[in-house]
């Protein structure tokens, strides 16, 4: 990386993430019964520890350092809603709900470490994109809830584009509203 980027990043989006596996047959699980320690720490090693990992090897490459007037770095890394404690008024999805809980944290903490270094670390919620992590699920949403690949990138970056500094460690969704941790 450091060769392809001149030993600088001055954006990084962690957009990796498990929901289900169609391959193993696994989906999210509905009920306490169906929690599976394998399945649980396979979504924990994808959604948790790999934008962990990631910011780890990456944010030494990121600018840190700017002249004043100059754009801060960011780390982005996409999550759900769903990983929200808050809002959860649905229950089931176990291992998913945790694990993106847990990379909610993960932002939350190191946005604090990252801001010092004039680093914004943010988590997102792009929505419901229609994509192969998400196409179990489509029937339920509303067609102008279900958004091309291309529209959720462009929301995202838009946000992306609207941040300052205060955002540092914020969880915010496509729109740019807020969601409660």
């Amino acid at each position: 990386i450091k060769e392809w980027t001149e030993n600088r990043a001055d954006l990084v989006i962690n957009c990796t993430g498990i929901l289900h596996d169609i391959q193993s047959k696994r989906m999210p699980e509905r009920s306490l019964s169906e929690i599976d320690p394998d399945w649980m720490i396979k979504n924990f090693k994808i959604n948790t520890m790999g934008p962990t990992f990631l910011a780890k090897h990456l944010s030494p490459l990121m600018i840190t350092h700017r002249k004043p007037g100059r754009v801060f770095s960011i780390f982005a890394s996409l999550s759900a809603r769903v990983g929200s404690i808050g809002d959860n008024r649905l229950g089931g999805w176990y291992s998913y709900r945790i694990s993106k809980a847990a990379q909610n944290q993960f932002i939350k903490t190191v946005s604090i470490e990252l801001k010092r270094r004039g680093i914004l670390a943010v988590a997102l919620h792009p929505g419901t994109v229609d994509t192969d992590l998400s196409s179990p699920f489509q029937e339920r949403v509303r067609p102008e809830k279900l958004f091309p690949v291309d529209k959720a990138a462009e929301q995202l970056l838009g946000v992306l584009d609207s941040l300052t500094l205060d955002d540092a460690g914020s969880f915010l969704a496509y729109d740019k509203s807020t969601i409660e941790w």
